[in-house]
């Protein structure tokens, strides 16, 4: 059974720091592609990174330079440094999962963590 567990969220003041946590179990951690993503109370869903297989990232163009996203896969644990926190960076943020074949067909992210939340005050 997929499991995927996030931690590391909290309260911080506009330009500190977080890092999340997101360890998975029970996946053939090699061949997954892993995201972050978050939501904000009336908000949708906004993809914030990704990183591949082979460890190729994206970012949205509103954490780019202030989050860095990576992995070990040793630890079968996905990171999200957040740097430069912002009251806009206040959201419930989720870790996803699936394998690299179904995200690259478009079929999204089929497995998801509980959330983590972040709150980031002025």
């Amino acid at each position: 059974q997929v499991r995927l567990v996030e931690s590391g969220g909290g309260s911080v003041q506009a330009g500190g720091s977080l890092r999340l946590s997101c360890v998975v179990y029970g996946y053939t951690y090699s061949s997954v592609c892993m995201g972050w993503f978050r939501q904000a109370p009336g908000k949708g869903r906004e993809g914030v990174a990704t990183i591949d297989s082979d460890g190729s990232t994206s970012y949205a163009d509103s954490v780019k330079g202030r989050f860095a996203i990576s992995k070990d896969n040793a630890k079968r644990t996905l990171y999200l440094q957040m740097n430069s926190l912002n009251p806009e960076d206040t959201a419930m943020y989720y870790c996803a999962a699936d394998f690299c074949y179904a995200v690259a067909a478009g079929q999204g992210y089929r497995f998801w963590g509980q959330g983590t939340q972040v709150n980031v005050s002025s």
